[in-house]
């Protein structure tokens, strides 16, 4: 239950921003994970690997990477789609569990064009499991983009892969697959059709708001100027404090918001129950090979008076490794 958007304006700057909408809270922390880290798949023997990139994730329970970037400038966003269906296991693929599924990408590729042709080639199998908290099984597709402002939206329809590939797939929610919701924006005044821009909190319409506000955003006098127009459309996108209503699974209380900035190497993190916005410069960690995990709690900050506010690369301890939601 959430939105992605990629703005780009030229080679010098190119920002991602999403929001993260779900019905309980995700005790979001931060994390760096440094070059060299072994890793397996969360559900078998299928797939290991070393992490060739360093990255910066925020995670969900401290179990799952939902959204990050690495060192190379390539991002990783975790959205919520219901229509998900990864298939039964077949044996001779390999496998991934969905909470590591962010991870694996920025472990390993530096361009979306790398991470897609990988994923086109493995078939992987995305597996999942149910939210260690709601019990909800976990569905979930996922959107790509670098520094180059490319762009790729996966999702999995009747066991595969389904990619779309091209920098000019710029917004992605939840409901319905992507291939719908392009058609549904289409029916949108400034998208070839007449209904007027909604105002709702279902996907689509989120969706459409998203991409309307995006194609509107000025040119930003400078890099701090350029994150606050972004956010500006991430804001529009949100969704206040709610009581979930069963009735609309896709709509949930923004629980944060972040803005990926790939040239630069800075993620911004503003989570809706704190009053600070901080931010994290990658080349002020130490992501090399045989440096320590570290984790940024969030979780025990109040963000008052001697909270985390600003630049907070500082702030990372060392920590033991994040060990992902296992799947069958």
């Amino acid at each position: 239950m959430c939105t992605r958007t990629l703005w780009s304006t030229g080679e010098d700057l190119v920002l991602a921003g999403r929001t993260m909408d779900y019905e309980v809270d995700l005790r979001t922390n931060l994390w760096a994970f440094p070059r060299g880290l072994s890793r397996d798949n969360g559900v078998d023997d299928s797939l290991r690997w070393t992490s060739v990139h360093g990255s910066v994730v925020a995670a969900a329970y401290d179990l799952a990477s939902t959204d990050g970037i690495n060192e190379a400038g390539l991002a990783g966003h975790l959205l919520w789609l219901a229509e998900s269906d990864y298939g039964e296991r077949d044996p001779d693929r390999p496998a991934l569990s969905a909470s590591a599924w962010v991870q694996y990408m920025l472990d390993n590729f530096a361009t979306v064009a790398e991470a897609v042709d990988w994923m086109r080639r493995s078939r992987v199998q995305i597996r999942t499991s149910g939210d260690p908290v709601t019990g909800t099984t976990v569905t979930v597709h996922l959107a790509l983009d670098d520094r180059s402002g490319d762009s790729a939206i996966i999702e999995y329809i009747d066991g595969e892969p389904h990619i779309w590939h091209d920098r000019s797939y710029r917004v992605m929610t939840n409901s319905p697959p992507f291939a719908e919701q392009l058609e549904r924006l289409h029916e949108i005044k400034g998208f070839g059709g007449d209904r007027p821009l909604p105002g709702g909190t279902d996907a689509d319409e989120r969706f459409a708001r998203a991409a309307f506000y995006l194609d509107r955003l000025p040119a930003p006098a400078d890099r701090t100027g350029a994150v606050a127009e972004l956010l500006s459309v991430m804001r529009n996108a949100s969704q206040p404090f709610r009581v979930p209503d069963p009735d609309h699974p896709n709509a949930s209380t923004t629980l944060w918001r972040t803005i990926t900035d790939h040239v630069d190497g800075v993620y911004v993190f503003e989570d809706t129950g704190r009053p600070n916005i901080v931010w994290v410069r990658l080349d002020g960690l130490d992501l090399s090979e045989g440096a320590p995990v570290r984790k940024l709690d969030l979780v025990a900050d109040t963000g008052l008076e001697g909270g985390l506010v600003g630049e907070v690369s500082a702030h990372f301890e060392a920590t033991a490794p994040m060990e992902f939601l296992r799947a069958s």
